[in-house]
This record gives C-alpha cells, sequence and structure tokens, in this order.
C-alpha cells in the first residue's frame, strides 16, 4: 500500500513540477493560434477564383499572389531545381536530385523543399549564377496560365509571393511579367558561395510594408491563393480583405500564355536543356546518353569521311532530319562552270555551328566559313574551312574579298546565335564586298539539348547538338539580292546598311522570324554579364 502511495506522490509531484513549462506554454500557443485563426476568418472574405474573371474594379486595387499555386500551371516545382542543378552544378549533382526525389516526395512539401535548395545551391557562386535570368524564365513563362496573366494585368499593384528562393524567379516575375514586387525565400552566403539554408521569411516581410505604404489602405488590397497554400504565407493574406482561392480544377482548365502575349518578348536564353525536366524525361535522358554518345560518333565519322552525294543519306538513316527548299531560279545556286565571273557570297542567319555544313551539303561544294569567332576544338573538327575574323571591318573587308577570288564563302552577319524567332542586326559588312549575294534561310529544331550556349563551354556545342536523337535542319535557298538594284541613297555607308537590311527582312520573311536592331553584345551582356569577347574559347559561334 504505501509503495502505491509512493508511485501517485512521485507522478503527482512531476506533473506539479513541469505543469509551469509544457501547459502555460501549450495555452499561450492555443490563445495566440486560437486568435490569429479569429482574426485571420474576421478580416478575410474567402470567395472562388472563377468571380475574380468578371471584376471590372482592379485597376485600383493591389494584387497579391501565389506564384506557384495561383499563377502557374503545374504544381511541381521538381523541373526548375532540376535546372538549376544541371545548368549551374553539373551532370553528377543533378543525378543526385533525380535519385533524392523519391525521399523528397516523402517528407512533406516545406521539408523537401529545403532538401532540393541544399542539392542544388550548396557550394554555388553567387556572383556567377545566372540561371535565374537566363534559363528558368523560358520554362515558367510556358507554365503561366493566360486567364491568371489576364486578371493580374488588370491590378494596379502586383506583388508576387513564392516559396522558391528569390533568385530563381525575381528575373521572371520582374523583367518578363513586370511584377512590382517580389517576395521569395533567400539563401545564405558564406564567403561568396551558397550554403543551402535558407533565411526565415520574416526577413522578407519588409516587402508588405511597401504595399501598405504605396496603398495606405488594407481594403485595397486582394488576395489569390491556391486552396493547399502554404502557412507562412498567411500573414500576407491576413491583410486583405478578400482572397479568392484557385483550385486544381481550375488550373486545369487554364490555358498556356501565348508568346505574342508576353510583356516582354522572350528573345535571349541560355542553358542546354531543351524540354522541361520532368522525372520521367530527366530518366529518358539519362537513359539516352550512353547510347547517343555512340550514334554521336558514328554521325561525326560519317561526316568527316564520306562524300557529299553520300553524306546526306547516312546522316539521314542515323536520326538526322534535313528540309531544303529552292528559289524558281536554281542555276546560279548550283552552277559550278569555269567560266563563272566571279566566286559566289553567302549570307544566311546564325542557329547553330552546322549552318555552313549544311550549306556546304547542300549545295555539293567547298565552301569557306566566314566567322566572327569559334573554339579551337570545333575549328579543327570542321570538315570546312573556316576563317576568323578580326572585328576590324577594313581589314575583314578585305580578308574577304580575297577569299571570294579563292572560291565561295558563307558568312553569318548576326555575328551569334539565336534560339527563337527573331534575327539579330546583320553587319552591313558583307554587302560591300560582292555584287550579288545569295541569301539562305535557315531554322533547326532539337528535342533533348540545344547546341549553343552564352555561359557554357563553346567547344561542347556541337557534341550537344549531334547528341540529339532527331536534330532537324530546314534550308531555303532564296532569290539573289543585287545591292545595285536594291539602294537607293547616295551616301555609301547608307547603301550598306540598306543592302544589309534588304537581305535580313527577305530571310525573315521566309522564315516567318521577326527581324529586330538586338546585337551580339546585347545578347552576351542579358545572358552571360558580359560582351562576348572576353576570349576565343568564351566567345559564341
Amino acid at each position: 500500500m504505501s509503495e502505491i502511495l509512493m508511485n501517485v506522490f512521485f507522478f503527482k509531484y512531476l506533473f506539479l513540477f513541469w505543469h509551469p513549462f509544457f501547459f502555460r506554454t501549450f495555452i499561450k500557443s492555443f490563445h495566440r493560434t486560437s486568435s490569429n485563426i479569429i482574426t485571420f476568418t474576421n478580416q478575410v472574405k474567402y470567395l472562388k477564383y472563377p468571380s475574380l474573371l468578371h471584376r471590372s474594379n482592379l485597376n485600383d486595387h493591389t494584387l497579391i499572389f501565389d506564384v506557384e499555386n495561383a499563377l502557374l500551371k503545374s504544381s511541381s516545382m521538381f523541373p526548375y531545381f532540376m535546372l538549376v542543378a544541371f545548368e549551374a552544378g553539373g551532370l553528377l549533382r543533378a543525378i543526385v536530385l533525380i535519385l533524392l526525389y523519391p525521399f523528397v516526395c516523402l517528407v512533406g512539401d516545406e521539408m523537401g523543399l529545403k532538401i532540393m535548395v541544399i542539392i542544388c545551391f550548396f557550394g554555388i557562386k553567387v556572383e556567377n549564377f545566372r540561371v535565374g535570368s537566363a534559363v528558368l524564365p523560358k520554362f515558367f513563362l510556358e507554365d503561366v496560365g493566360s486567364e491568371m496573366f489576364e486578371v493580374l494585368n488588370r491590378g494596379a499593384k502586383k506583388v508576387g509571393l513564392s516559396k522558391l528562393p528569390r533568385v530563381m524567379v525575381e528575373s521572371f516575375l520582374k523583367e518578363y511579367l513586370e511584377i512590382d514586387v517580389v517576395v521569395g525565400r533567400e539563401i545564405k552566403v558564406l564567403f561568396g558561395y551558397y550554403v543551402g539554408l535558407m533565411e526565415e521569411r520574416e526577413k522578407s516581410m519588409h516587402a508588405l510594408e511597401l504595399v501598405h505604404e504605396r496603398k495606405g489602405c488594407c481594403s485595397n488590397i486582394i488576395g489569390i491563393s491556391g486552396l493547399h497554400k502554404n502557412i507562412d504565407n498567411d500573414f500576407f493574406f491576413s491583410c486583405c480583405k478578400e482572397v479568392y482561392v484557385v483550385v486544381e480544377g481550375d488550373k486545369k482548365r487554364w490555358q498556356k500564355l501565348a508568346r505574342d502575349k508576353y510583356p516582354k518578348s522572350l528573345i535571349f536564353h541560355d542553358g542546354r536543356l531543351a524540354l522541361k525536366p520532368t522525372p520521367l524525361d530527366v530518366i529518358a535522358i539519362l537513359m539516352w546518353v550512353p547510347c547517343g554518345f555512340i550514334i554521336t560518333i558514328i554521325r561525326t565519322i560519317i561526316a568527316l569521311s564520306f562524300p557529299y552525294h553520300i553524306l546526306t543519306p547516312l546522316l539521314a538513316l542515323s536520326g538526322f532530319r534535313l528540309t531544303t527548299s529552292m528559289p524558281k531560279t536554281t542555276n546560279n545556286y548550283f552552277n559550278n562552270k569555269c567560266d563563272l565571273p566571279k566566286s559566289h557570297l553567302y549570307v544566311c542567319n546564325h542557329r547553330t555551328l552546322f549552318d555552313p555544313l549544311y550549306i556546304s551539303f547542300i549545295l555539293r561544294k567547298d565552301l569557306v566559313a566566314v566567322t566572327y569567332s569559334l573554339s579551337k576544338i570545333s575549328e579543327l573538327l570542321a570538315p570546312i574551312k573556316t576563317v576568323r575574323l578580326t572585328r576590324n571591318r577594313s581589314k575583314d573587308a578585305k580578308m574577304m574579298q580575297q577569299l571570294l577570288q579563292q572560291g565561295d564563302i558563307v558568312v553569318c552577319p548576326e555575328g551569334t546565335t539565336c534560339r527563337e524567332n527573331f534575327l539579330l542586326r546583320f553587319s552591313h559588312l558583307f554587302s560591300q564586298i560582292c555584287d550579288e549575294i545569295y541569301p539562305i534561310a535557315i531554322d533547326s529544331h532539337v528535342t533533348m539539348f540545344h547546341g549553343t550556349t552564352a555561359a557554357g563551354f563553346k567547344c561542347m556545342d556541337p557534341i550537344f547538338f549531334v547528341l540529339n536523337p532527331f536534330p532537324t535542319y530546314s534550308v531555303q535557298l532564296l532569290e539573289k539580292v543585287v545591292p545595285s538594284c536594291v539602294t537607293s541613297c547616295d551616301n555609301n555607308e547608307d547603301e550598306r546598311f540598306e543592302v544589309a537590311n534588304q537581305v535580313q527582312t527577305q530571310i525573315g520573311k521566309a522564315l516567318g522570324f521577326e527581324c529586330t536592331k538586338l546585337t551580339r553584345k546585347d545578347k552576351y551582356l542579358i545572358l552571360a554579364g558580359n560582351e562576348g569577347i572576353i576570349s576565343s574559347i568564351k566567345s559564341d559561334k
């Protein structure tokens, strides 16, 4: 009996000892949570998203929206972290991410997010990280819901809330969607390198203060969130009088934002991956690469060993797709007789390193490719002769005239490649060295890897292009341009610009591309943060 009384006394004493620590904390937490819930539910009115489409007074409201749950059609953030892992960290980091992804799915959203951030960002140098501005915007834009974008476009001010690191989403939201304020997670930095750990969300709360300063009244703020929003966002949406909830059924009915509706045209983007790397796509790529390297070696041997009339059919058997289009009069293109008074100057737009090669294959001629820059490896492996320009106009003009006396030459006056349906400004250098110009319109398509890069290793460009299962090329031979028939100016310099613009317009019309005044310098400043002329290895073809 005494033993039972002692046990009861012990547990009673234990209960009284720990009571102040556990129960007071629990009660305070309960009251605080209950108070927040009551305040939140009293202030916020939840409405269904479709009713937002019919509101006409959004032009005097600030819209606070959840990027992942209310703007993007897809709910999975894995493809964007895979792009960071592969483009910024390399193949090994990407393999680690795909191997750990099943575990990421099991530990919950917040913990899974932290694991992916550590894998993708740990050890990455801050000043060299340009994936957020050069690679990710393209894939984010392709995932934007058109209906939600139209709603946001009607708002006076727009605030984007994201659970992703700010460096991943800020450029996409501010530069391409014209969002005023972006609130994302900050990644800790040590000695100029990302540690992979995220700061607490409270350190980004100053963004909400900016909203209050601009509007001055909470009644002018409308929230747009997903049904399963992150609890950290409650603080932001608690200042809204109305919160419109987007459910998965709404997102499935959305249409993708059309490219012609982008507030800012997507002209330049970088990175090797051409497809959105979902888990299944990443597994397919990893399975293809070993086989792809073997096919790449076979394609390279074929290109370097066989004559033109055998080369094209063999490449087609290996997976290359080539389509050609001829002008009404093709004699000038294929005439190789010795009595011709002069050689031919072929001018084409620039898609990949293989542009001059395909022109040579189609014309069945040995051409000289005049380039602004080329990696040493690409120059050694090129089946045709390549000559570098010095970027000195007078010297380059003399050199091209000398080459024309020796044979046919091909030049890409854009000076660099462009992946999208745009033409960069044509240099007028070619218009002053020949009386007849033969424009050629070129387009290419890939399924896995891009064969161009601004910030990566240039020597890998041809390898990545040939590594694609079915790379496609389209070559259109256009009617020749006679500069004397085009120009109407008295000034020689103006005449050259007019001829260059005429050739650019003709190629753009044939391809359905938009002509721009952007240059190689503009591309490299946007994608790599330099002018693209640091060294021969870093410069672009």
